[in-house]
Protein backbone atom coordinates (compact mmCIF):
# COMPACT_ATOMS: atom_id res chain seq x y z
CA UNK A 1 0.00 0.00 0.00
CA UNK A 2 2.78 2.21 0.48
CA UNK A 3 4.24 1.27 -2.80
CA UNK A 4 0.86 2.38 -4.26
CA UNK A 5 1.11 6.10 -2.24
CA UNK A 6 4.32 6.21 -4.38
CA UNK A 7 3.09 5.68 -7.20
CA UNK A 8 0.32 7.91 -7.53
CA UNK A 9 2.25 10.96 -6.60
CA UNK A 10 4.36 10.13 -9.45
CA UNK A 11 1.36 11.44 -11.02
CA UNK A 12 1.29 14.67 -9.01
CA UNK A 13 1.61 17.82 -12.04
CA UNK A 14 0.35 20.67 -10.59
CA UNK A 15 1.06 21.42 -6.82
CA UNK A 16 0.30 24.18 -4.12
CA UNK A 17 3.01 24.79 -1.04
CA UNK A 18 1.12 26.13 1.81
CA UNK A 19 3.37 27.85 4.50
CA UNK A 20 1.97 28.70 7.90
CA UNK A 21 3.24 30.86 10.63
CA UNK A 22 2.40 31.58 13.87
CA UNK A 23 5.15 33.89 15.00
CA UNK A 24 6.03 31.59 17.90
CA UNK A 25 7.90 28.47 16.06
CA UNK A 26 7.65 29.61 12.60
CA UNK A 27 7.92 33.57 12.33
CA UNK A 28 6.90 35.72 9.45
CA UNK A 29 9.89 37.21 8.30
CA UNK A 30 11.00 33.37 7.82
CA UNK A 31 8.17 31.66 6.23
CA UNK A 32 8.94 32.74 2.80
CA UNK A 33 12.28 31.46 2.97
CA UNK A 34 10.87 28.01 4.42
CA UNK A 35 8.74 27.77 1.23
CA UNK A 36 11.65 28.40 -1.13
CA UNK A 37 13.45 25.47 0.76
CA UNK A 38 10.40 23.84 0.06
CA UNK A 39 10.08 24.65 -3.67
CA UNK A 40 13.42 23.13 -3.92
CA UNK A 41 12.87 20.25 -2.09
CA UNK A 42 9.75 19.77 -4.50
CA UNK A 43 11.64 20.27 -7.19
CA UNK A 44 14.09 17.52 -6.50
CA UNK A 45 10.76 15.11 -6.96
CA UNK A 46 10.22 16.89 -10.35
CA UNK A 47 7.22 17.90 -9.44
CA UNK A 48 6.02 21.30 -10.78
CA UNK A 49 4.87 24.12 -8.23
CA UNK A 50 2.22 26.06 -9.60
CA UNK A 51 1.45 28.47 -6.68
CA UNK A 52 2.24 29.14 -3.04
CA UNK A 53 -0.17 30.34 -0.22
CA UNK A 54 1.10 31.57 3.06
CA UNK A 55 -1.51 31.30 6.36
CA UNK A 56 -0.96 33.27 9.73
CA UNK A 57 -1.95 30.44 12.39
CA UNK A 58 -4.12 32.18 14.78
CA UNK A 59 -5.39 29.25 16.45
CA UNK A 60 -4.74 25.71 15.65
CA UNK A 61 -7.54 23.60 15.08
CA UNK A 62 -6.92 19.83 15.51
CA UNK A 63 -8.60 18.98 12.26
CA UNK A 64 -7.12 20.63 9.54
CA UNK A 65 -4.26 22.69 11.58
CA UNK A 66 -5.89 25.95 10.48
CA UNK A 67 -9.67 27.07 10.60
CA UNK A 68 -12.48 25.44 8.86
CA UNK A 69 -13.03 28.53 6.76
CA UNK A 70 -9.26 29.25 6.00
CA UNK A 71 -9.06 25.67 5.00
CA UNK A 72 -12.45 26.08 2.68
CA UNK A 73 -10.34 28.90 1.17
CA UNK A 74 -7.72 26.52 0.24
CA UNK A 75 -9.55 23.85 -0.86
CA UNK A 76 -11.54 26.41 -3.53
CA UNK A 77 -8.06 27.40 -4.26
CA UNK A 78 -6.91 24.18 -5.42
CA UNK A 79 -10.20 23.38 -7.33
CA UNK A 80 -9.60 26.54 -9.65
CA UNK A 81 -5.79 26.00 -10.26
CA UNK A 82 -7.00 22.68 -11.06
CA UNK A 83 -4.19 21.39 -8.64
CA UNK A 84 -3.64 17.84 -7.61
CA UNK A 85 -1.25 17.99 -4.40
CA UNK A 86 -1.15 20.06 -2.01
CA UNK A 87 1.98 20.07 0.49
CA UNK A 88 2.55 21.29 3.45
CA UNK A 89 5.47 23.02 4.78
CA UNK A 90 4.31 22.66 8.55
CA UNK A 91 4.32 18.47 9.77
CA UNK A 92 0.53 16.91 9.76
CA UNK A 93 -0.55 14.49 11.90
CA UNK A 94 -2.09 11.39 10.45
CA UNK A 95 -5.51 12.58 10.91
CA UNK A 96 -5.05 15.67 9.27
CA UNK A 97 -3.41 14.07 6.08
CA UNK A 98 -6.76 12.03 6.05
CA UNK A 99 -8.98 15.24 6.76
CA UNK A 100 -7.35 17.52 4.26
CA UNK A 101 -7.83 14.82 1.60
CA UNK A 102 -11.21 14.05 2.37
CA UNK A 103 -11.85 17.54 1.68
CA UNK A 104 -9.76 18.74 -1.46
CA UNK A 105 -10.02 15.23 -2.43
CA UNK A 106 -6.62 15.65 -4.14
CA UNK A 107 -2.97 14.22 -2.57
CA UNK A 108 -1.44 15.93 0.35
CA UNK A 109 1.31 15.42 1.69
CA UNK A 110 3.94 17.31 4.26
CA UNK A 111 7.25 18.67 4.09
CA UNK A 112 8.62 15.09 6.06
CA UNK A 113 6.94 13.32 3.33
CA UNK A 114 8.80 15.44 0.55
CA UNK A 115 11.92 14.64 2.75
CA UNK A 116 11.87 10.86 2.90
CA UNK A 117 10.54 10.35 -0.93
CA UNK A 118 13.77 12.41 -2.01
CA UNK A 119 16.16 10.17 0.43
CA UNK A 120 14.49 7.22 -1.13
CA UNK A 121 15.45 8.33 -4.59
CA UNK A 122 19.45 9.16 -3.86
CA UNK A 123 19.52 5.83 -1.49
CA UNK A 124 22.13 3.52 -3.44
CA UNK A 125 23.59 1.01 -0.84
CA UNK A 126 22.61 -1.21 1.39
CA UNK A 127 22.45 0.66 4.11
CA UNK A 128 20.79 3.69 3.10
CA UNK A 129 18.35 1.74 1.45
CA UNK A 130 17.67 0.00 5.13
CA UNK A 131 17.48 2.96 6.69
CA UNK A 132 15.12 5.07 4.10
CA UNK A 133 12.67 1.94 4.72
CA UNK A 134 12.59 1.90 8.25
CA UNK A 135 11.67 5.69 8.37
CA UNK A 136 9.23 5.39 5.56
CA UNK A 137 8.03 2.40 7.49
CA UNK A 138 7.62 4.78 10.53
CA UNK A 139 6.17 7.91 9.23
CA UNK A 140 3.68 5.46 6.89
CA UNK A 141 2.25 3.29 9.53
CA UNK A 142 -0.14 5.78 11.58
CA UNK A 143 -0.93 6.49 8.14
CA UNK A 144 -2.34 3.20 6.51
CA UNK A 145 -5.60 4.26 6.12
CA UNK A 146 -4.87 6.48 3.25
CA UNK A 147 -4.54 3.59 1.19
CA UNK A 148 -7.45 1.94 1.72
CA UNK A 149 -9.87 4.48 1.41
CA UNK A 150 -12.05 2.70 -1.19
CA UNK A 151 -12.84 -0.10 1.41
CA UNK A 152 -15.57 -0.53 3.41
CA UNK A 153 -14.64 -0.08 7.47
CA UNK A 154 -17.75 -0.71 9.65
CA UNK A 155 -17.91 1.29 12.65
CA UNK A 156 -18.99 -1.18 14.92
CA UNK A 157 -15.93 -2.91 16.81
CA UNK A 158 -17.71 -6.07 17.76
CA UNK A 159 -15.76 -9.65 16.85
CA UNK A 160 -17.27 -10.62 13.45
CA UNK A 161 -19.23 -7.33 12.69
CA UNK A 162 -15.89 -5.58 11.25
CA UNK A 163 -15.86 -4.48 7.39
CA UNK A 164 -12.94 -5.74 4.90
CA UNK A 165 -11.40 -2.40 5.28
CA UNK A 166 -10.55 -2.83 8.73
CA UNK A 167 -9.51 -6.37 8.85
CA UNK A 168 -7.34 -5.60 6.01
CA UNK A 169 -5.78 -2.75 8.24
CA UNK A 170 -4.98 -5.05 10.90
CA UNK A 171 -3.18 -6.95 8.71
CA UNK A 172 -1.02 -4.23 6.77
CA UNK A 173 -0.34 -2.91 10.45
CA UNK A 174 1.14 -6.04 12.02
CA UNK A 175 3.28 -6.18 8.40
CA UNK A 176 4.41 -3.23 9.13
CA UNK A 177 5.63 -3.58 12.48
CA UNK A 178 6.86 -6.80 11.45
CA UNK A 179 9.00 -5.09 9.25
CA UNK A 180 9.72 -2.37 11.09
CA UNK A 181 11.37 -5.11 13.80
CA UNK A 182 13.29 -6.46 10.95
CA UNK A 183 14.79 -3.18 9.40
CA UNK A 184 15.91 -2.52 12.62
CA UNK A 185 17.90 -5.92 13.31
CA UNK A 186 19.55 -5.68 10.07
CA UNK A 187 20.68 -1.94 10.83
CA UNK A 188 21.61 -3.11 13.95
CA UNK A 189 23.83 -5.88 12.13
CA UNK A 190 25.22 -3.00 9.37
CA UNK A 191 26.01 -0.39 12.74
CA UNK A 192 28.20 -3.12 14.08
CA UNK A 193 30.11 -3.75 11.54
CA UNK A 194 30.83 -0.29 10.92
CA UNK A 195 31.89 0.32 14.85
CA UNK A 196 34.09 -2.88 13.76
CA UNK A 197 35.65 -0.90 11.36
CA UNK A 198 35.88 2.46 13.69
CA UNK A 199 37.89 0.40 15.92
CA UNK A 200 40.54 -1.00 13.17
CA UNK A 201 41.16 3.32 12.73
CA UNK A 202 41.26 3.54 16.35
CA UNK A 203 43.65 1.09 16.88
CA UNK A 204 46.07 2.86 14.65
CA UNK A 205 45.76 5.61 16.60
CA UNK A 206 44.69 8.31 13.60
CA UNK A 207 43.31 11.22 14.36
CA UNK A 208 39.14 11.58 12.73
CA UNK A 209 37.24 14.34 11.62
CA UNK A 210 33.90 14.12 10.60
CA UNK A 211 32.83 16.65 7.49
CA UNK A 212 29.35 17.76 8.44
CA UNK A 213 26.81 20.25 7.47
CA UNK A 214 23.75 21.68 5.60
CA UNK A 215 22.88 19.62 2.29
CA UNK A 216 24.51 20.66 -0.97
CA UNK A 217 27.20 22.88 1.19
CA UNK A 218 29.76 21.37 -0.94
CA UNK A 219 30.86 18.68 2.03
CA UNK A 220 31.79 16.10 -0.73
CA UNK A 221 33.77 18.34 -2.95
CA UNK A 222 35.66 19.12 0.09
CA UNK A 223 36.57 15.69 0.54
CA UNK A 224 37.27 15.20 -3.18
CA UNK A 225 39.58 18.02 -2.89
CA UNK A 226 41.31 17.22 0.42
CA UNK A 227 41.88 13.61 -0.30
CA UNK A 228 42.23 13.61 -4.30
CA UNK A 229 39.27 11.05 -4.50
CA UNK A 230 36.29 10.90 -6.48
CA UNK A 231 33.64 10.58 -4.05
CA UNK A 232 30.35 11.27 -5.75
CA UNK A 233 29.76 15.06 -5.76
CA UNK A 234 26.43 16.28 -7.42
CA UNK A 235 24.47 19.95 -7.10
CA UNK A 236 21.61 18.78 -5.83
CA UNK A 237 20.05 18.14 -2.25
CA UNK A 238 21.33 14.95 -0.27
CA UNK A 239 23.46 13.37 -2.97
CA UNK A 240 25.42 11.85 -0.06
CA UNK A 241 23.69 9.57 1.96
CA UNK A 242 26.57 6.93 3.35
CA UNK A 243 28.99 7.93 4.91
CA UNK A 244 32.78 7.82 3.10
CA UNK A 245 35.88 7.94 4.38
CA UNK A 246 39.47 8.73 2.99
CA UNK A 247 42.50 8.69 4.75
CA UNK A 248 44.85 11.60 3.54
CA UNK A 249 48.48 12.55 4.48
CA UNK A 250 49.20 16.24 5.38
CA UNK A 251 51.96 18.58 4.09
CA UNK A 252 53.63 18.16 6.70
CA UNK A 253 52.92 14.04 6.49
CA UNK A 254 50.84 13.72 9.25
CA UNK A 255 47.80 11.27 8.64
CA UNK A 256 44.34 12.21 8.95
CA UNK A 257 40.86 10.65 8.67
CA UNK A 258 38.17 12.64 6.87
CA UNK A 259 34.35 11.61 6.80
CA UNK A 260 31.95 12.53 4.75
CA UNK A 261 28.49 12.26 6.51
CA UNK A 262 24.71 12.92 5.12
CA UNK A 263 23.46 16.50 4.69
CA UNK A 264 21.24 18.14 7.64
CA UNK A 265 18.67 20.17 6.33
CA UNK A 266 15.94 22.59 8.44
CA UNK A 267 12.77 20.54 9.76
CA UNK A 268 14.81 17.22 9.16
CA UNK A 269 12.38 14.47 10.08
CA UNK A 270 12.66 12.97 13.40
CA UNK A 271 12.52 9.39 12.07
CA UNK A 272 15.56 10.15 9.95
CA UNK A 273 17.28 11.25 12.77
CA UNK A 274 16.75 7.91 14.58
CA UNK A 275 17.23 5.47 11.13
CA UNK A 276 20.48 7.04 10.36
CA UNK A 277 21.91 7.19 13.82
CA UNK A 278 24.97 4.75 12.87
CA UNK A 279 25.51 7.15 9.82
CA UNK A 280 25.08 10.60 11.88
CA UNK A 281 27.14 9.11 14.64
CA UNK A 282 30.19 9.76 12.82
CA UNK A 283 29.88 13.31 13.27
CA UNK A 284 29.42 12.22 17.20
CA UNK A 285 32.85 9.80 17.33
CA UNK A 286 35.10 11.81 15.11
CA UNK A 287 38.26 13.57 16.95
CA UNK A 288 36.93 17.43 15.62
CA UNK A 289 34.56 18.58 13.25
CA UNK A 290 34.77 20.20 9.93
CA UNK A 291 31.25 22.20 9.27
CA UNK A 292 30.82 23.41 5.97
CA UNK A 293 28.60 26.65 5.33
CA UNK A 294 27.76 27.25 1.62
CA UNK A 295 28.85 31.27 1.73
CA UNK A 296 27.05 31.74 -1.65
CA UNK A 297 23.55 31.27 -0.10
CA UNK A 298 21.31 33.84 1.56
CA UNK A 299 20.28 31.70 4.16
CA UNK A 300 24.19 31.14 6.23
CA UNK A 301 22.85 31.91 9.63
CA UNK A 302 20.00 29.80 9.23
CA UNK A 303 22.25 26.76 7.71
CA UNK A 304 24.71 27.46 10.53
CA UNK A 305 21.78 27.47 13.06
CA UNK A 306 20.31 24.59 11.90
CA UNK A 307 24.06 22.61 11.87
CA UNK A 308 24.80 23.46 15.27
CA UNK A 309 21.30 22.55 16.27
CA UNK A 310 21.95 18.41 14.70
CA UNK A 311 24.89 18.46 16.37
CA UNK A 312 23.50 19.72 19.68
CA UNK A 313 20.43 16.85 19.84
CA UNK A 314 23.78 13.94 18.55
CA UNK A 315 26.00 15.19 21.63
CA UNK A 316 28.31 16.59 19.28
CA UNK A 317 27.80 20.29 19.82
CA UNK A 318 30.90 21.00 22.31
CA UNK A 319 33.18 19.20 19.66
CA UNK A 320 36.22 21.16 18.21
CA UNK A 321 35.06 22.52 15.20
CA UNK A 322 36.39 24.60 12.46
CA UNK A 323 33.92 26.92 9.95
CA UNK A 324 34.73 26.24 6.03
CA UNK A 325 32.88 28.37 4.46
CA UNK A 326 32.88 27.09 0.89
CA UNK A 327 32.02 28.53 -2.52
CA UNK A 328 33.67 31.74 -1.94
CA UNK A 329 34.06 32.06 -5.75
CA UNK A 330 30.26 32.68 -6.00
CA UNK A 331 30.24 36.01 -3.27
CA UNK A 332 30.52 39.17 -4.18
CA UNK A 333 29.35 40.72 -1.55
CA UNK A 334 32.57 41.97 0.49
CA UNK A 335 30.70 43.52 3.50
CA UNK A 336 29.11 39.99 4.25
CA UNK A 337 32.66 38.48 4.36
CA UNK A 338 34.31 41.03 6.06
CA UNK A 339 31.29 40.83 9.37
CA UNK A 340 31.30 36.61 8.75
CA UNK A 341 35.49 37.35 9.47
CA UNK A 342 34.63 39.02 12.53
CA UNK A 343 32.09 36.77 14.06
CA UNK A 344 33.25 33.46 13.47
CA UNK A 345 36.91 33.20 15.19
CA UNK A 346 37.66 29.73 14.37
CA UNK A 347 37.25 29.54 10.09
CA UNK A 348 38.16 29.45 6.97
CA UNK A 349 37.19 30.79 3.26
CA UNK A 350 37.39 28.34 0.49
CA UNK A 351 36.16 27.33 -3.24
CA UNK A 352 36.48 23.69 -3.87
CA UNK A 353 36.06 25.21 -7.60
CA UNK A 354 39.46 26.52 -7.65
CA UNK A 355 41.45 25.93 -4.56
CA UNK A 356 40.99 29.54 -2.82
CA UNK A 357 41.97 28.79 0.67
CA UNK A 358 42.62 24.98 0.76
CA UNK A 359 46.15 25.46 1.71
CA UNK A 360 45.32 27.23 4.90
CA UNK A 361 42.62 24.73 5.30
CA UNK A 362 45.52 22.19 5.19
CA UNK A 363 47.88 23.99 7.61
CA UNK A 364 44.75 24.47 10.45
CA UNK A 365 43.89 20.62 10.12
CA UNK A 366 47.95 20.07 10.52
CA UNK A 367 47.29 22.23 13.76
CA UNK A 368 44.13 19.91 15.00
CA UNK A 369 45.89 16.89 14.69
CA UNK A 370 49.27 17.70 16.31
CA UNK A 371 47.59 18.32 19.27
CA UNK A 372 46.12 14.60 19.27
CA UNK A 373 49.65 12.91 17.70
CA UNK A 374 53.43 13.77 17.88
CA UNK A 375 56.19 13.15 15.33
CA UNK A 376 59.21 11.55 17.49
CA UNK A 377 62.42 10.66 15.45
CA UNK A 378 64.03 7.39 17.13
CA UNK A 379 67.11 4.77 17.26
CA UNK A 380 66.15 1.77 18.16
CA UNK A 381 68.87 -1.25 18.48
CA UNK A 382 68.53 -4.70 16.53
CA UNK A 383 67.56 -6.18 20.04
CA UNK A 384 64.61 -4.42 20.59
CA UNK A 385 62.43 -5.38 17.22
CA UNK A 386 59.50 -5.13 19.49
CA UNK A 387 59.67 -1.25 19.26
CA UNK A 388 59.64 -1.84 15.38
CA UNK A 389 56.63 -3.53 15.85
CA UNK A 390 54.86 -1.52 17.76
CA UNK A 391 55.50 1.34 15.84
CA UNK A 392 54.00 -0.38 12.85
CA UNK A 393 51.25 -1.01 14.76
CA UNK A 394 50.14 1.59 17.20
CA UNK A 395 51.71 4.40 14.85
CA UNK A 396 52.37 5.82 11.29
CA UNK A 397 55.92 5.01 10.23
CA UNK A 398 56.94 8.13 7.85
CA UNK A 399 60.25 7.26 7.62
CA UNK A 400 62.40 4.35 8.13
CA UNK A 401 66.43 3.62 7.21
CA UNK A 402 68.84 1.32 8.66
CA UNK A 403 72.11 2.54 9.67
CA UNK A 404 75.56 1.71 9.66
CA UNK A 405 75.61 0.27 12.92
CA UNK A 406 72.87 -1.91 12.75
CA UNK A 407 70.11 0.34 14.55
CA UNK A 408 66.95 1.51 12.63
CA UNK A 409 66.21 5.29 12.46
CA UNK A 410 62.59 6.20 12.04
CA UNK A 411 60.44 8.77 12.13
CA UNK A 412 56.84 7.91 13.53
CA UNK A 413 53.87 9.80 14.14
CA UNK A 414 51.69 8.37 17.13
CA UNK A 415 49.62 8.68 19.89
CA UNK A 416 50.70 10.36 23.07
CA UNK A 417 49.66 7.40 25.49
CA UNK A 418 52.58 5.61 23.54
CA UNK A 419 54.98 7.57 23.39
CA UNK A 420 56.44 6.45 26.77
CA UNK A 421 56.91 2.76 25.53
CA UNK A 422 60.13 4.66 23.59
CA UNK A 423 61.34 6.07 26.32
CA UNK A 424 65.54 5.60 26.15
CA UNK A 425 65.34 5.87 21.82
CA UNK A 426 63.84 9.27 21.39
CA UNK A 427 66.19 11.54 19.82
CA UNK A 428 64.50 14.76 19.40
CA UNK A 429 63.08 14.80 22.94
Amino acid sequence: MIDTEKDNRKLVERAILIGIYDNKEVFENEIDEHLEELSELVKNLNIPVIAEKVIKLRKYNTRYMVGKGKAQEIADLAQAMEADCLIFDSDLSPSQQRNWEALTKICVIDRQEVILDIFASRATTREANLQVQLARMQYSLPRLTRAWTHLGRQQGGAKGTRGEGEKQLEIDRRLVQHKITSLKKEILEVGKRRATQRKSRERNEVPHAAIVGYTNAGKSSLLNKLADSDVVAKNKLFATLDPTTRKIILPNKLPLLLTDTVGFIRKLPHNLVESFNSTLEEAVLADFLIIVIDVSSSHIYDHWHTTTSVLKKLGAKDKPMIAVFNKIDLQTDQELLEQLDEEFEDKIFVSTYDGTGIEELQNRLIDFVSKKASIIELIIPPVRSDLIALAHAKGVVLESEFMDNANTKMSINIGSDYIKLFKGFIVNR
